[in-house]
């Protein structure tokens, strides 16, 4: 079934994506600390990078299978397939993800990763969003 080995390889691009997001968020908050810059304090960017470690430290302490790989298995199972050679994309998405190791070690990283990002959100805490003025609302303008 090639449907289901295109959504399973989607699943992946989704997985590595979320994964990027989370890392590569991380490093732009650290270095815009250092740098001053006043966009890493964008409440939504930062609740929403906060909520996505989270759920994986969640996840991990909790002993949950993550969603993207459970669902990816499934349709790799019902696309016929044993291991994962996909497509170009997907393949490498997967091996920026996946590596062998002890459970511990991703627990390990999880967890300090989502220290690190909540150190990061008591150390540069996001600034909430601005509300209108409810005069500029009344006369149409707005500052």
């Amino acid at each position: 079934m090639v449907w289901a080995r295109l959504i399973a390889d989607l699943i992946v691009i989704v997985h590595a994506g979320y994964v990027l997001f989370v890392v590569l968020g991380l490093v732009a908050i650290l270095l815009g600390l250092l740098f001053q810059w006043r966009w890493i304090r964008n409440f939504w960017f930062r609740v929403i990078h906060l909520a996505m470690i989270g759920a994986v430290v969640a996840e991990e302490v909790f002993n949950i299978r993550c969603p993207l790989t459970v669902w990816e298995n499934q349709f790799r199972a019902r696309a016929g397939q044993a291991s994962y050679p996909g497509d170009f994309l997907g393949y490498w998405a997967h091996r920026l993800i996946f590596y062998r190791a002890e459970p511990w070690v991703f627990t390990t990283l999880y967890v300090l990763t989502g220290l690190v990002i909540m150190g990061a959100f008591v150390l540069a805490p996001p600034q909430w969003p601005r509300r209108m003025d409810r005069r500029a609302t009344r006369t149409g303008r707005f500052s």
